[in-house]
């Protein structure tokens, strides 16, 4: 990938800050499956305040350098934009009030309206021996899946339903796609996105567990879903086992802003663990879902403590050349 350039207003923030959104959203969504809803609610003001930054960052760059900006659009890392998006609007439709549910609305809205262009200009662009940035294809459409199946449920719109079951079933045919061009020598080797290999598969588990908690399919249409959901969460597990192994065979102790690539697939493999034991029915879920939650979230605090540091130190990689995600 590209060098990722100075952004010049935001000092020190990279597109790779996306990333950032994407974590603090999804911990967010799990802590409060699991009742820690002023935890919770701190996690969705720091990517909410996050999201408005690098949203500004965004439309600045779409004023002020066109090119810059189509060259950006081009990379995986841009499909974040879609990504964090629709992780803030799920958190915010869980708020269950109407002034929430609309300006989740909005954020499904805003995040459809992105995808499709995002989408084509990145999958146009794909190469071989890609980094676990190219995963972002999946994320950002099984995101819009999770996010129009949780404004489906509470609102009571049937086409929406369908319309994420759309999106479920791209998402998975774009991870089938990308995952003969990813570059496995990442798993040993990557700083910290080679994690969405396995944190695609979690969105696209809870994107089917929101599907099959709909009273909407029911007969041969639910058993596929729930088969589906366990399948994809199953895959996930093993990925989740592996890569771990590979972090403790081949440490990458120093920071670098594509951590935060990790802290995402840590959170999401933990919140598609608690919706899937609600959804499929096995109890065990649930525990290990907390459990997961709780390495996540001390996941979380360690990036931030190393990114403190390195800040301090002057020690801190943008992760340029890498296709970090970011929006």
């Amino acid at each position: 990938m590209s060098v990722e350039p100075d952004r010049g207003r935001w000092a020190g923030l990279t597109p790779a800050a996306g990333g950032v959104v994407m974590a603090a959203g999804i911990l967010s969504v799990g802590l409060d499956l699991v009742g820690r809803t002023w935890i919770s609610l701190v996690a969705l003001a720091a990517a909410g305040a996050l999201w408005l930054v690098l949203a500004a960052d965004f439309a600045g760059l779409l004023v002020a350098d066109r090119g810059r900006f189509r060259a950006e659009a081009y990379t995986p890392s841009a499909l974040t934009a879609v990504a964090a998006t629709t992780v803030i609007g799920t958190r915010v439709a869980q708020l269950d009030r109407p002034a929430a549910q609309s300006v989740a609305t909005a954020l499904l809205v805003l995040a459809a309206v992105l995808w499709p262009g995002l989408l084509g200009a990145v999958v146009r662009h794909w190469r071989r021996r890609m980094p676990g940035a190219a995963f972002l294809a999946c994320v950002a459409t099984q995101g819009l899946a999770v996010l129009a199946a949780t404004l489906a449920d509470s609102r009571h719109v049937e086409w929406l339903a369908r319309a994420a079951l759309a999106c479920f079933c791209l998402g998975l045919l774009l991870y089938a796609l990308a995952l003969p061009r990813f570059d496995f020598r990442e798993v040993t080797g990557g700083a910290g996105d080679h994690w969405v290999a396995g944190g695609a598969l979690s969105i696209t588990a809870l994107a089917g567990a929101k599907l099959t908690a709909s009273p909407l399919w029911t007969g041969a249409a639910h058993t596929a879903l729930r088969t589906l959901t366990l399948a994809c969460l199953a895959v996930s597990l093993v990925w989740y086992a592996v890569l771990l192994a590979a972090e403790v065979r081949s440490p990458r102790p120093h920071y670098d802003i594509r951590r935060w690539s990790t802290v995402f697939p840590l959170g999401m493999t933990a919140t598609a663990c608690l919706s899937a034991a609600a959804a499929t029915g096995p109890g065990w879920l649930r525990p290990l879902g907390e459990v997961l939650l709780w390495i996540a979230v001390g996941a979380c605090v360690l990036t931030c403590a190393a990114f403190c540091l390195s800040r301090r130190g002057g020690r801190s990689r943008p992760g340029p050349g890498s296709g970090a995600p970011g929006p």
